[in-house]
């Protein structure tokens, strides 16, 4: 550095004062730093991951509506190449923003890369239409060629695998799962139904959207009536079907519980399995799990019965359950087919219960009812408190004048009403010592609705309580 400068107008010299120094030291000290600085800085920004910028987006002009459906479309970041797409459709006066905000599948779409398609009903109470002649009919109109219009914008604005569409809701979006189903197999290759009602069962005639009979659980059918329903849906097809999975719980006051079985007939039919689980287990605490068809994680139709819960599902957890029925919860598609289902109905009977079930054991029943108007719904656990199995069942109780069983599930019953004996299925045969099997009953009452007096296991008397 000199020790004089010449100013630039008055030509005088001078030496630098102390000020001029110490600034140009600052200044070579932040050069310094910044050398040094900037490049960590860098390297942090450049390993940092980005922020997420998926939002929910909503779709107008997506193809034929007739009933003025709204369009909610999510696509995450880390989308895959030819991703699946689940259409996501919500409760009775829910919306498409709510279920996405409400539920976990959007967050399962980051994790996967699938896009789910959310649509919102516009109707008053904001239900779906699957009561009127037009939904339950392929191209029929009303809301089912409007969601079926929301996959198709899908299809053409993204490259998706046209072999991985599929479908779930809740309530109202559960028995929208099932007429999509029907009206649609060639689209959707499986659906996850949670609280909902067979195809058909919420028909109506009047114009009216609700069926009571059907949301109280009084419609029943065999299962190739109900799935004669399905058939009718879209005449003359011959394809492969899709998968179901059902969800309900037993103490569902909305649409009840006699609904789940109902549906377990309707599809097992369509898919052509017969009505004897392949496997039934228990995968968390107050769940039971059948499987039909096969016992892997895709079988053609399985069924989780929620013990105690109302008509609040899903609730946490669930919906990666349903992911993964569909094959979702990998970023590889699966290499399964699809079923296929017999060009007829099947024909197998269910195996029939032994007919002199082994000597009695100790034993102790819980018995809960549920009653409305003319009708009830009993939920019976039976423990085994002795010290042996049980291979073979029957439990005999008698009902209160004026109440007659409509139908069951889990066992069989006869008769129904007065002195009623209740045989074991094929799939619960085995009680351990501490082990309890659930079974159930609807029926309609005159009036009385208490609970019967006594109940005897395999003729021993039972503690209840």
């Amino acid at each position: 550095m000199p020790d004089r400068y010449v100013h630039p107008k008055s030509g005088r010299t001078a030496r630098p004062g102390p000020g001029t120094q110490a600034a140009r030291s600052v200044r070579s000290l932040i050069a310094v730093l910044l050398a040094a600085v900037l490049p960590l800085l860098a390297a942090v920004l450049l390993a940092a991951p980005p922020a997420t910028a998926a939002t929910l987006t909503e779709v107008t002009a997506f193809g034929a509506n007739p009933s003025s459906l709204r369009m909610h479309l999510y696509v995450p970041d880390s989308v895959t190449a030819r991703p699946a797409v689940l259409v996501a459709v919500h409760y009775c006066t829910g919306s498409g923003p709510a279920f996405y905000s409400g539920t976990e599948f959007a967050s399962l779409a980051d994790r996967y890369g699938f896009i789910v398609v959310y649509p919102s009903a516009t109707r008053s109470g904001n239900c779906f239409d699957v009561s009127s002649p037009q939904a339950l009919k392929r191209d029929g109109g009303s809301d089912p060629v409007g969601i079926r219009s929301m996959v198709g914008y899908v299809q053409q604005h993204y490259a998706v695998d046209p072999d991985r569409i599929f479908v779930t809701g809740a309530s109202s979006g559960a028995m929208m799962t099932n007429v999509l189903l029907g009206d649609y197999p060639d689209v959707f290759k499986a659906g996850a139904a949670f609280m909902g009602v067979p195809f058909g069962c919420f028909a109506t005639t009047d114009g009216s959207g609700w069926n009571s009979a059907c949301a109280n659980g009084s419609v029943t059918k065999t299962p190739q009536q109900w799935g004669d329903l399905v058939r009718a849906a879209y005449p003359g097809y011959t394809g492969s079907r899709p998968r179901m999975q059902l969800w309900h719980g037993t103490e569902d006051t909305t649409l009840r519980y006699p609904n789940f079985g109902e549906e377990v007939k309707q599809w097992t039919d369509v898919l052509g399995v017969g009505q004897t689980p392949a496997l039934t287990d228990s995968p968390q605490a107050s769940w039971t799990r059948t499987r039909y068809g096969s016992t892997g994680a895709q079988a053609a139709v399985e069924a989780i019965s929620v013990q105690g819960v109302g008509h609040s599902l899903p609730t946490s957890g669930m919906a990666a359950r349903a992911v993964a029925f569909f094959g979702l919860d990998s970023t590889t598609p699966p290499t399964t087919p699809p079923t296929t289902p017999p060009t007829t109905p099947p024909t197998t009977p269910p195996t029939t219960p032994p007919t002199s079930p082994p000597a009695g054991t100790a034993c102790r029943v819980a018995y809960t009812t549920n009653a409305w108007n003319t009708g009830l719904t009993a939920a019976i656990t039976v423990t085994n408190t002795g010290g042996a199995p049980v291979n073979g069942w029957s439990l005999a109780f008698t009902l209160p004048a004026g109440q007659t069983i409509t139908s069951g599930w889990n066992a069989t019953y006869s008769p129904s009403a007065g002195a009623v004996t209740a045989r074991n299925a094929a799939y619960n045969a085995a009680i351990a010592p501490g082990g309890s099997v659930g079974i159930g009953f609807q029926a309609t009452h005159t009036g009385t609705t208490t609970a019967p007096a006594a109940f005897a296991l395999n003729g021993t008397a039972c503690t209840i309580g």
